[in-house]
């Protein structure tokens, strides 16, 4: 005999929101007020009681970061002493953020003049991912030219910097203008844009609070010049420039320290598959021992669209007034999460992130049509 009873399960499927760490940056640079402390701040901040009211390059660097982010800004900063600035307390400082917070990116405002910084940064971001399963970039901020520097010395100084190097997370910007670091930051976590916009991109407005209203000068006294910045780029350095004839000054491109012909020369695409694997992760972490998860047709369809529940969000889009203004990436196809179990008790899972295309060249050829026949 059974004895009768009711049993009601509140079943969590797990349709919720993710807490969103895009556009959060942690900014790290030494300084004496704070020492040892992870600040959260904001628009409505008091950086001159939070960091001091002497100017650093963390304060710089920051408010910079403010003024290129417009709305809803908010990041954490954390202060090192003077003292510890050039050795690996940063990286240091990175891991015991991370009990406060998780961030997208990570800016070091203490100027780099070697290779030290750039391995210890691709250290770290292997161990926040097998750590914490935190996908983390860096800007690197880079020392800029010296008094007695010409623009052709500056180059060779820096070329040797990031020879040799190879990091996709990894942005190393000059301090040509002064505050590039923080102007960088700020326009990656605007949010008139998405993360899959190009720091390049000029819509987006002209640069502002660079640290000089004028063209810099070298140690010659000559302006710096766009081909210096472009053949800085060409080296892997993300640099601001300018259009002649076209007011304002907007940025190169976001380049990292991939390789050479690799997927994530741009940190746009970084970010975007970066916010992919956050989400993927959460996924996958509640299939941990659920047997619907299994090997048959139907469970493998079912979680084919439960794996691109991500893509899906990402690739919303709208369409304002004629405008089609894309998602951050491409709608997935039938087949882009592709599921093949190994053993009865482990399954590798394949995700196609699509991305849209991005128009840094623009060739235009007019046509002139000077027949008779056209004439009337």
């Amino acid at each position: 005999m059974t004895w009768p009873t009711v049993t009601v399960n509140q079943v969590n499927q797990l349709l919720g929101e993710t807490t969103e760490v895009e556009r959060t940056l942690l900014f790290i640079g030494s300084g004496t007020v704070n020492v040892g402390k992870t600040l959260a701040v904001n628009a409505q901040s008091d950086f001159d009681e939070l960091l001091g009211a002497d100017d650093s390059p963390l304060k710089s660097d920051v408010m910079a970061a403010q003024a290129n982010a417009g709305q809803n800004w908010w990041a954490f900063i954390h202060v090192l002493d003077d003292e510890e600035a050039q050795e690996s307390a940063w990286v240091d400082a990175v891991m015991a953020a991370q009990l406060v917070c998780s961030v997208e990116g990570v800016v070091l405002c203490d100027d780099i003049i070697s290779k030290t910084q750039i391995n210890q940064a691709a250290t770290l971001r292997a161990n926040l991912i097998a750590k914490y399963g935190r996908w983390v970039w860096f800007i690197l901020a880079v020392q800029g030219m010296q008094e007695d520097e010409s623009q052709a010395d500056y180059l060779e100084r820096l070329a040797t910097i990031q020879d040799g190097a190879a990091e996709k997370s990894v942005q190393l910007v000059p301090r040509i203008w002064g505050n590039e670091p923080g102007v960088l930051a700020g326009r990656l976590c605007s949010r008139a844009v998405t993360i899959a916009d190009s720091p390049a991109r000029v819509k987006t407005g002209a640069l502002v609070s660079l640290g000089s209203d004028e063209l810099p000068l070298d140690g010659a006294g000559r302006t710096v010049e766009v081909a210096t910045l472009q053949a800085l780029e060409a080296k892997r350095f993300s640099v601001p420039m300018w259009y002649p004839d076209y007011a304002g000054f907007y940025w190169s491109d976001g380049r990292t320290l991939d390789v050479e012909g690799g997927d994530y020369q741009t940190i746009e695409t970084v970010r975007i598959v970066d916010k992919a694997a956050r989400r993927v992760r959460l996924l996958a972490i509640a299939k941990i021992a659920d047997r619907s998860l299994n090997s048959t047709p139907g469970s493998i369809a079912a979680h084919q669209t439960y794996f691109s529940k991500p893509l899906r969000e990402m690739s919303t889009a709208a369409n304002i007034n004629g405008v089609s203004f894309p998602g951050e990436v491409k709608p997935p196809q039938d087949g882009d999460v592709s599921i093949v179990w190994k053993t009865t008790k482990a399954v590798d899972i394949y995700i196609v992130v699509r991305i849209y295309e991005t128009p840094l060249t623009i060739t235009i050829s007019l046509l002139l049509d000077a027949s008779l026949e056209n004439a009337a």
